[in-house]
Order: C-alpha cells, then structure tokens, then sequence
C-alpha cells in the first residue's frame, strides 16, 4: 500500500527521534565507562599497583639475634658463634639423592643425617632452602664451593648459632636451646612467626627457657622478587630485626664451678644465697652434662648413657629435687614452739633414747639418749626425743605454718625448670591429698624432718637465710635485663620475735663449734668466716624393731639407693652473716660426714673469692683438705668468641 507524504514524515520523525534516544543513552554509556576507566587509573593507581607488587613480590623473615646470658661479673655464660652450614634447595637440585650422595663424598654424612634431610625435603615446598650439616668448618665450605658446578642446589651458609663455654657447670641454670618442634608449637596459642623459620632455635630448658621472649628478640623481614613459581629472582631490601635482650645472672661463675668440682662423684646439690638481697651466688646439681651436645643435636648413645645413669644426671636436684630434710627441720621446730609459748629457751626436755605415744615406740638416733637437755643443746647434738615432745605440745598445724613462713612448702619464683613446692604438711594437706586424718605420730615424725615433709635444696638455702637475718629473703637469679636492674630479694622482716631467732641461732653456731656438737669436724677455724650449720640425716628405707634389736645396718653396708641422704644446712660470717649454704648428698649416709665438709669448703671459697685457704681449716686436718682441693677439676674461664663481656 503506497503510503501518503503524511505518513511517510510522520515516520521519519519517530526514526529520528529514536536515534536521538539511541545515540543518547549510547553517549551516557561511554561517558560513564571514560570516567570509571580514568577513576581506576588516575584515582585508584596506587592500590592496583600495590596489589600488582605483591603477585611479584614476597617477604620472608630474618631470625633476630639471640640476646647473650652473662654471670653476676660479666663472664658469658650462653653467647652466639659463627655456624658455617651448607643447605640444599630442592627445585635447583634435581636429583636430591644423588646430590646428596655427593656431598657426603665431600663432608661426613651418616646414614641418619641423609634421612633426615630427605624427609625434610619432602616436607618442605620445592624453592625452600632445608639444612643438610651445620657447624662445619671453613675448609668443609670452601671444598662444597670448589664443587658447586658438581653440585647444583646445594649453598654454604653462615649463621649463628648457641655456644655454652663453661660447659656443664651451668647445664641446669642457663639451660640449652634447640630447634623448635611440632610439640612446641602445640603449646602456643599464637605462635610468633618466627617460629615457623626451619631448624630455627628456641630455648629448651632452664633460663634458656622460661625467659624465652625477652632473649629471642623480634624478626627482621626482605623483600624479595620471585617469579612464577617462588624462585627468588633479586633482594629488594630489608629490615633488620631487634636483637634479644641480654640477661645478667647473680650467678658467681668460679663459685659455681668450685661447687660443680667439689660434688663431683655423688649424686648431689648445693646452693648459696647472699642473705642480704636473696642473690642466688650459685646453685649446683651433680652430676652435671654438656649442654652444648643438644644444642649440635645429641646422639643416640650420648642420650642413653645420660637417662641410664643412676645418679640422673639430667635433673636438676636443687630446685626440681624434694628430700626430707631431717634433723635440719628442726629449726622450724623449735620456733614454732617458741613462738607458740610452748617452751622456754632454758627449759629442758629428759631424753631417755625414746618417747612413748599411741602404743608406739619413736627412737632417738642415740640409743642410750642424751638425758637432760634444752634448746642449745638439742640443736648442738641433735636430740630427736627433745622435738617429739616439743611438737606433741604445739601441733603440726603452727609448725606448718612455720615452715612456711621460713620458705618450705612454698614455690619460689626462679626461671629454671620444674621449680617444686615442696611439702610442708598439716592436719587439712592430708585430708586433701592423702585421704585420711592426721595422727599424732605424723607430727612426731614431721618435727624432725621425716614423714610427710619435703624440701627442695633451694628452699632450705632460703630456710637459712630468713633464720640468719630475720627477714624475708626470696631468692633471686636474674640479676638485670639489657642492664635494668631487678628487684632486690632482700624481704622484709618476718613476724618472729628476733629474741627466738637468736636462741636457734647459737645452738646452730653450737653444732658447728662446740667439741659436741654433730658439725664440729667441719669448722672453720678463720674467727673472719666462723660458721654456724645443722647436720641432717633423712632415712629412705624403715628400720624394724627386729633390725633395732639385732643393731641397726651402718649405710657402708647397704646398697647406695638404700643409705641415707646427708644434709647441711648453715650461714656465715655468724656475728655478720653474708651467705646462706644447703647441701644435700643422696644417700651419701650422714650430714656431719658426707655434706657438712662440702658445706664447709662452699662456704670458705664463696666468703675468700679464692681457692680455700689451708689456714681456715684445723690444723690437723689441712693435709687432708690439702688432697682434696688438688684433686678438684677446676675450669679457667674461656674468652668470649664474640669478644664481649658485661661488667
């Protein structure tokens, strides 16, 4: 149908005014796409290029710089050394096996070692470098250098690693590092990053350990280009990390090895504390081991022969180790009973070998017993019957409380591993953990130091010091940290009349110096360093009536894990008191034989800053002291591999 002229310009303006629609809306859209292009390149540059970088570029930590462990005088007890160490990158390798096999042509590689590292490898993505040796020696680098075109993949690295130079001597103080396991990380709940940086090392035991975050530091991190697959092509640049914080002991290193000498061949521990700040001088547990071995990673025969040793040398005695502390608990006794109005220091007690109780028969060590005696004197011979009867009119219950009070039974906060508490029992302890009700031959039997009580060598270290001084002294071993001093151990007085403290304190000076007393062949005869001690003897094994009538065994005839242990406990200077001492020697027999002689030695050597001089000791004993002090392996302090100190 042929359309009119009307029609025809009537349709060709609806046509036009699509187009101007069309065209239009085309215009807004293009307009819009120009101004979001040029909103994203001008506008947003900054984040696209940013998150351009990081298809491209990696950050990876740096280990920070472990801090240093020095003693009270500056001498380093834990300090870093240069770790020549050669690693394998496995995408570079190729053949890991045959790689290794000849790198083991080259340096000493057991069979072990080559598992080690290939398992490791396996474990590990393909571009991450993983320790094949370390602790090698510069001509063992060079010659994997020589090799290198041999031997694609492998590098020579130098790092740092832990180094202890006194060696055994403060094994169980300073502790050891180690690389950081699977376990170690299960015990974080957020586990620094660093951590995750392969064989990298953290404290294992001791003040290692438990001072963990202030001596590893904080991690450095690089920026560096990689490509596709995480090869590291460039190091852009890095950012140093915080170096540890350097710790400073109260430790006195050549009292501390004089202590490690002097017990060596026994199963033992001893410690001395400076009673006016709690300055723990040093603090000995024998045997002792070479921390360095896990710090290179321990073999196998070497770690047998540690936990197969009777003597258990990897435990440490003086804070982890609990005795009955025997007749040196008697202090505690008889300031219980004083301050609870119990007994007069002058009254006396008869002692006829034994006291009757409950059906039952409790025995003085001296059978004949010691007949009339008092306070002075029960100390000065250590008469058992003279504390069964004094703590039957107190109760366990204020002896306890006591205990306490002077530091057993009571955790002292020290930074070294598995600190004990110890026990000092009362009426509700043994309903709590035993079950059962308290009887009064408990109390008979904790009032000289057996039964149920327990003290650690540390706490009766601190047991001497509060008697010599009166006041609160608490232990103290981290002298400063990066150089700010710590608070003073020094306490405050205790709430024990000083009259009281005074009597027990001569009848310690008694033991010591008077012809009767069960310490008076290991005085000191320097008036400048007199001692005032208690000898100790704790069973482990029951004596039977039967064995009682037929004559008690001596120890030198019972097997070693049946004789007694030998304790002693002391302070000196006795008119100025500046150390406090405690050894105990496992069953090593009696106080006054086997520990009161050590204690004398410790004592003479921690008050003259020397080897002990013969003119301390009795006359007729200084050839003999003479025999011993040569036969001590004493160590000369090795230079520092880093040339520092810390005065």
């Amino acid at each position: 149908m042929k359309q009119s002229p009307k029609d025809i310009e009537e349709s060709a303006r609806r046509i036009t005014r699509r187009g101007l629609v069309l065209g239009g809306a085309q215009v807004a859209f293009m307009s819009a796409l120009a101004l979001r292009m040029r909103y994203m390149q001008v506008n947003q540059a900054d984040q696209f290029r940013l998150l351009a970088e990081e298809n491209r570029i990696n950050f990876r930590l740096i280990p920070p710089t472990r801090g240093l462990i020095f003693d009270r005088s500056g001498q380093p007890l834990a300090e870093n050394e240069q770790n020549y160490r050669a690693v394998i990158v496995r995408e570079d390798a190729g053949d890991v096996e045959a790689v290794l096999a000849r790198v083991a042509r080259i340096i000493s590689l057991s069979d072990d070692d080559l598992a080690r590292v290939l398992k490791e490898v396996k474990r590990r993505s393909a571009f991450v470098p993983v320790t094949i040796a370390d602790r090698l020696s510069w001509e063992a680098v060079a010659e994997l250098a020589v090799n290198a075109p041999a031997l694609p993949g492998i590098t020579p690295e130098v790092g740092l690693s832990r180094r202890y130079p006194m060696g055994s001597d403060l094994a169980h103080v300073v502790g050891y590092v180690g690389p950081v396991s699977d376990y170690d990380l299960s015990k974080l709940d957020d586990p620094d990053p660093v951590l995750q940086i392969p064989r990298f090392q953290i404290g294992k035991s001791g003040v290692e350990s438990k001072m963990e975050t202030d001596l590893r530091g904080k991690a450095g991190s690089k920026r560096i280009e990689v490509n596709a697959v995480g090869r590291v092509i460039r190091e852009l640049d890095r950012i140093p990390g915080t170096a540890g914080a350097d710790l400073q002991l109260t430790i006195d290193h050549g009292l501390q090895n004089f202590m490690q000498a002097r017990l060596a061949g026994e199963s033992a521990a001893a410690v001395v504390m400076d009673v006016t700040d709690g300055d723990i001088l040093g603090i000995a547990s024998a045997p002792g081991f070479d921390p360095n071995k896990f710090v290179r990673g321990i073999s196998v025969a070497d770690y047998r022969d540690l936990t197969d040793n009777k003597y258990v040398p990897l435990a440490n005695k003086t804070v982890q180790g609990t005795y009955p502390p025997g007749s040196t608990f008697k202090m505690v006794t008889a300031l219980a009973a004083l301050e609870g109005g119990v007994i007069q220091p002058d009254e006396t007690v008869w002692c006829p070998g034994h006291l009757e109780t409950g059906g039952r028969r409790f025995h003085c060590w001296k059978r004949g017993g010691h007949g009339h005696v008092s306070l002075n004197e029960s100390l000065q011979q250590s008469c058992d019957v003279y504390y069964y009867e004094i703590a039957r009119r107190v109760g366990i219950d204020k002896i306890a409380e006591m205990a306490r009070r002077l530091g057993i039974g009571v955790r002292h906060d020290l930074p070294m591993s598995a600190v004990s508490t110890g026990i000092a029992p009362d009426k509700a302890w043994k309903r709590e953990h035993r079950g059962a009700d308290w009887v009064v031959g408990d109390t008979l039997n904790a009032a000289i130091g057996q039964g149920l009580v327990l003290a650690s060598p540390l706490q009766l270290a601190v047991m001497a010091s509060r008697v010599a001084t009166g006041n609160g002294v608490a232990p103290r071993l981290i002298k400063s940290v990066d150089g700010v001093e710590q608070p003073s151990g020094a306490g405050t007085a205790l709430d024990i009349n000083p009259a009281h403290l005074a009597r027990v304190r001569r009848g310690m000076y008694s033991v010591s110096n008077s012809q009767r007393g069960t310490g008076y062949r290991s005085r000191v005869v320097d008036d400048t360093m007199t001692m005032a001690g208690k000898t100790g003897t704790s069973q482990v094994r029951n004596i039977t009536a039967a064995e009682r009538a037929r004559g008690v065994f001596r120890n030198s005839d019972l097997p070693w894990e049946r004789r007694d242990h030998a304790l002693f406990v002391c302070f000196a200077p006795y008119d100025a008191p500046r150390i406090a001492v405690s050894v105990v020697v496992e069953h090593g027999g009696g106080g006054s034989t086997a520990a009161a002689p050590i204690a004398r030695d410790i004592v003479v050597r921690a008050l003259s800053g020397e080897l002990p001089p013969l003119s301390a000791y009795p006359a007729n004993q200084r050839s003999k002291v003479e025999e011993v002090l040569k036969g001590l392996d004493l160590r000369t302090p090795e230079p520092p591999k880093n040339g520092r100190t810390r005065a």
